[in-house]
């Protein structure tokens, strides 16, 4: 634990600039567009049933050719069923539901499917227990959407660090993190590198990498925590 007249060493922190000016190069061209309203074609049946084929194609590591040999489709018929374009016949789905030992109904999931929100008041959020509970930090859960059609799960906190939490600087687990800090300051340790977070700096990494506050330097701290991973 220390206060705030803690100095670490200048070369371990990433220059606020650096950050800013790896963004400005990177510029990422993101491929989904937010604002993009849904086309009809791909609220419809035949493209439910497509994007399902092709999660179960992909789920079992096969090529649309390997597909094709299974199953005594062409390549052009499957590719067609995968983007939506032809309405397969029931004997089609038969065929398919044989190849990837699935039920029929499966490819008809994503149609129409309810899609989860979850709103929590302010106070209601729970706490619950992680590993750096043990280590004095308190996390607050701000949300949780199980399985869901995107394959991706997402955990979202608030961390609160106080005078009786320890550092921890060893959390690693699957998946990436967004870390945006809220109030205090810390110094973060990510795999070799020593970041000080203060209010409104953000830090997004690797979670396979070793990680977690290292230094406490003005408490308390809070921080938001977005932890994403594939849905087993």
């Amino acid at each position: 634990m220390t206060d705030s007249s803690t100095e670490t060493p200048d070369e371990h922190a990433l220059p606020d600039s650096n950050g800013a000016a790896a963004l400005a190069r990177l510029k990422p061209a993101f491929e989904q567009d937010p604002h993009r309203l849904r086309e009809v074609a791909d609220r419809n049946l035949e493209a439910a049933i497509g994007r399902e084929v092709r999660a179960f194609r992909r789920q079992q590591g096969m090529t649309v050719a390997d597909l094709a040999q299974v199953t005594g489709l062409s390549i052009g018929m499957l590719s067609k069923i995968e983007n939506g374009i032809t309405s397969p016949s029931l004997t089609t789905l038969q065929i398919l539901s044989h190849a990837f030992s699935t039920p029929i109904t499966s490819f008809f999931r994503r149609f129409e499917e309810r899609r989860e929100v979850q709103h929590v008041k302010a106070g209601d959020h729970i706490e619950i227990e992680r590993r750096g509970t043990r280590a004095g930090h308190q996390y607050n859960l701000l949300g949780h959407i199980g399985s869901n059609s995107s394959g991706v799960l997402v955990e979202p906190y608030l961390i609160t660090l106080t005078e009786e939490s320890d550092t921890f600087p060893t959390f690693q687990h699957d998946g990436v993190e967004l870390l945006y800090m809220l109030e205090g300051e810390v110094m973060y340790r990510h795999g070799d590198q020593l970041f000080h977070m203060q209010p409104g700096d953000s830090l997004f990494f690797d979670a396979d990498a070793p990680h977690g506050p290292e230094v406490l330097v003005k408490l308390p701290a809070r921080y938001l925590s977005v932890i994403s991973y594939p849905q087993p």
